[in-house]
């Protein structure tokens, strides 16, 4: 396909469980045209949320129904206003990949087989991934598919880093292993950075912090992922809003034998009740706890005094790694606009040549991207919006332009 004046738009699409986020996106400028999100699909109140020239609509879907209902809405939506004639590809984010997939790929029978191999190691998302795909072929039959994998990024990781020590034959026959996650934040926000700070990708090492409910740090060592934080599934690594991060396993056997807890709820307990949650006993929200911390709540005090030594810590371990760092970088809703966790993770880090300007620190929030580091540091301290829509939606553009 070569290159026109006409628009080239891609629609993104991220299926979760009971969820479908939506946007279509200009390839060629990143302009949003449309953006949504259908919920609480398969329940009682479905719903389908979307933004269309500034504004903001509410479409309620029948009750049970699920992710080919709002994939129809979304249809009826694009053909209401007239969305369709610009669009070259729908972009799948595809959260596991296993070993298969480095890279983003046109979707096609052996693509689809390797997605359904890789969702036993993530079921929950892998197999809403592969709904939304099937929905989509059938909707959208005239357009490529294209999957972009969250695991990608990662696949550079040397085996020292991405094995357990277990039994060989787990990985070889089971591809138990460390995987890693929001590789495609990662891999944006470090070129990002690497352009921000006037110096070549390939040359860069940075260590990414992703911060939202979920939360990954990433080495990235001239330019490529060498080492994340999460693992076989989400779950490993840091402290996150419901997420314990890591445990001794060893809690698995004192919770069957001591507590009488079944496999189905000790996943639920490290999953869904820890975290940030867990300890502050108030929210996963960042914002909540932060407000009560500063009104004198010991627990949520101690819920973000744990997060951010886990976070140093982590940060830190990663050196081992890299031997050197030109920048740290913020990004996801924690790390783009809590200046609290920011510098309290920074102050444990100053020995790397961090430090941290207040001023900057303050106004870096909403969106905005920028160093926060002052000028005499050694090491920046950079805080980089995430987008992932916007890889996807370069990723799709490029392979639908080269069919």
């Amino acid at each position: 396909m070569s290159s026109q004046s006409s628009p080239h738009h891609v629609l993104v699409l991220n299926c979760g469980s009971s969820s479908l986020k939506f946007a279509i996106l200009d390839a060629t400028t990143s302009e949003e045209i449309i953006s949504g999100l259908a919920e609480r699909l398969g329940s009682s109140s479905p719903s389908v949320k979307y933004k269309y020239l500034g504004k903001k609509q509410l479409i309620e879907l029948a009750p049970n129904q699920a992710h080919s209902a709002a994939i129809d809405t979304l249809v009826s939506l694009i053909n209401e206003h007239h969305l369709a004639e610009n669009l070259i590809a729908v972009g799948h984010r595809v959260v596991h990949g296993g070993e298969h997939f480095t890279k983003s790929v046109l979707i096609d029978d052996d693509v689809i087989k390797g997605i359904t191999q890789a969702a036993t190691l993530a079921p929950l998302h892998g197999h809403a991934n592969l709904l939304g795909i099937a929905a989509a072929q059938a909707s959208f039959k005239g357009l490529p598919q294209v999957a972009v994998f969250d695991t990608a990024f990662h696949q550079t990781m040397g085996n020292v880093a991405y094995l357990y020590a277990l039994p060989y034959k787990l990985y070889t026959d089971y591809g138990v292993r460390r995987y890693g996650f929001h590789g495609t934040s990662h891999y944006y926000v470090a070129g990002q950075t690497a352009v921000l700070l006037n110096q070549p990708i390939e040359q860069s090492n940075f260590i990414s912090a992703h911060l939202g409910n979920g939360c990954s740090v990433c080495a990235i060592k001239n330019g490529k992922s060498v080492d994340t934080s999460m693992g076989l599934t989400p779950l490993e690594g840091l402290m996150m809003g419901t997420r314990s991060g890591d445990i001794d396993p060893g809690l698995f056997n004192f919770l069957t034998t001591q507590l009488n807890y079944d496999a189905q709820q000790i996943d639920d307990l490290l999953n869904q009740q820890s975290g940030l949650l867990g300890i502050s006993e108030l929210s996963n929200d960042c914002r909540t706890i932060e407000e009560a911390a500063v009104a004198g709540n010991e627990k949520a005090i101690l819920a973000l005094e744990m997060f951010c030594y886990r976070l140093a810590k982590q940060i830190a371990a990663f050196m081992v790694p890299l031997q050197r760092l030109d920048a740290l970088i913020f990004t996801g809703g924690i790390g783009e606009n809590s200046d609290i966790i920011r510098d309290k993770v920074i102050t444990q880090l100053s020995y790397l040549g961090l430090d941290c300007d207040s001023t900057a620190n303050l106004a870096a929030r909403f969106g905005t991207q920028g160093v926060i580091s002052s000028n005499n540091a050694k090491t920046k301290a950079v805080v980089m919006p995430t987008n992932e829509e916007w890889v996807i939606a370069l990723d799709a553009a490029s392979i639908a332009q080269e069919l």
